[in-house]
């Protein structure tokens, strides 16, 4: 976990909403008006809708409670800091990655299908990626994750100790290809300008540029095509030269 995360109640440094294990804070006072229409899951979805409209910077409990009807001393019953919400919206949205887990199917397919619908969620919430560089990510929804990715890549043939460092690479390569992805949509939507537009724009201006002379065959093979279709494609190509490289350290006696 990042250094400076929020301290919590207990005034110490805090590890993970999953982790803490401590008791509820004592309520003092009377109970919060409004309290009766809250529940800590209608909590985590209003936090999730707020994050997906308006962003992480923008996001605050005040806003939160305002969006719910209630005071932001009601949310404070049911999540003890902000960052306890933030952990508990982060497993939420995590638990929209698929997961048809088929022993009999092909690992390579799977892995496929699991990374593909791990980018989706990642462009989906853009708030997601910096999340999951703050926190420890270990909630029901993201093990369960890790369970299936675990499972469907020891079918690769890979020997026990190449596992951990092959499920980082699909991991890491998902992670930031979706987060550049999910980002630069958000700025277009920010700047109010389409993705294809602003792709245009960029290579109208270095079109006629001498330095850029050597890559007009690539920009021609991609003319013709919107900017979603050009980064799935090139997300599909991405994926397969990580899985061949999988295929290509495995022993010969594991290769299936």
């Amino acid at each position: 976990m990042a250094a400076g995360a929020d301290s919590g109640s207990s005034g110490r440094a805090r590890t993970s909403v999953w982790l803490e294990g401590r008791p509820a804070p004592k309520r003092r006072g009377e109970r919060p008006t409004g309290l009766d229409r809250l529940d800590r899951d209608r909590i985590v979805a209003a936090t999730v809708r707020l994050l997906d409209s308006e962003g992480l910077a923008r996001f605050s409990m005040r806003r939160l409670a305002a969006e719910l009807g209630v005071t932001a001393m009601s949310v404070y019953w049911y999540v003890d800091t902000k960052d306890d919400l933030l952990e508990l919206a982060l497993d939420a949205v995590t638990g929209e990655v698929e997961l048809e887990e088929d022993p009999g199917a092909d690992w390579r397919d799977q892995l496929r299908e699991l990374a593909v619908s791990y980018r989706g969620l990642l462009v989906v919430h853009p708030w997601v990626s910096p999340l999951m560089g703050e926190y420890l990510n270990v909630g029901p929804h993201a093990l369960a994750v890790t369970g299936v990715a675990q499972r469907v890549l020891r079918r690769s043939g890979l020997a026990p100790e190449q596992l951990p460092g092959a499920l980082a690479l699909i991991y890491q390569f998902t992670y930031g290809f979706a987060t550049i992805e999910g980002r630069f949509a958000r700025r277009c939507a920010d700047a109010g300008i389409s993705q294809d537009d602003f792709y245009r724009q960029v290579i109208g201006t270095i079109e006629d540029r001498p330095e850029f002379d050597e890559t007009r065959d690539i920009r021609e093979s991609r003319t013709g095509a919107t900017v979603e279709e050009l980064r799935t494609r090139d997300f599909a190509f991405a994926l397969d030269c990580v899985i061949v490289g999988i295929e290509s350290l495995r022993a010969p006696s594991r290769r299936v």
